[in-house]
């Protein structure tokens, strides 16, 4: 591969590193063609970016962006794809897929979710833990609406009483 291609590539990984806030690098070894197709149709649906990399490559995309993800560099070992998402917690329940699992799909190197790093294939149920922030605002209105709600049903409940009573009072003698 000429210098201008590797620059080239180099630079578009850049892109992406700042363009997705949350990516997982894993470990394709041993995958097939056949595999890795099924995979990609797979995180296509889940609207996720599969870029299979050279490590060194990957490694100089990293020395050149904002971040420091010099943690992530003892990763950088085999053969290596990148999964990168908007949702920090869509690529690993994809990875914890029964099928994904059951076709021996790739196993987690590292990730960075949330401004986090996660380094090992331990790491996969705390990945799949986290919760998008569609997640955690519909919490936020549940909890929110809960009150809300209990408030409406006393008042209702007591406006049937409460008019109970005052019928009442209205119908006795004076």
């Amino acid at each position: 591969m000429k210098k201008e291609q590797k620059d080239t590539i180099i630079v578009e990984l850049g892109k992406k590193l700042t363009e997705y806030p949350h990516f997982y690098l894993i470990d394709v070894t041993g995958m097939d063609a056949e595999a890795t197709s099924d995979f990609r149709r797979k995180c296509f649906k889940n609207e996720i970016k599969m870029v299979v990399v050279k490590n060194k490559l990957l490694h100089k995309a990293f020395e050149s962006a904002d971040i420091d993800y010099s943690e992530l560099y003892g990763t950088l070992k085999g053969s290596t794809a990148v999964l990168f998402a908007n949702t920090a917690n869509v690529p690993a329940k994809l990875l914890k897929d029964k099928e994904v699992k059951a076709a021996g799909v790739p196993s987690l190197k590292a990730a960075y979710a949330e401004e986090g790093f996660y380094v090992g294939a331990d790491k996969l149920d705390e990945l799949a833990a986290i919760k998008s922030k569609s997640e955690v605002i519909a919490e936020i209105v549940a909890l929110l609406q809960s009150p809300a709600k209990n408030v409406v049903s006393a008042l209702q409940s007591g406006a049937n009483t409460i008019h109970g009573v005052l019928k009442t009072l209205g119908e006795r003698p004076e």
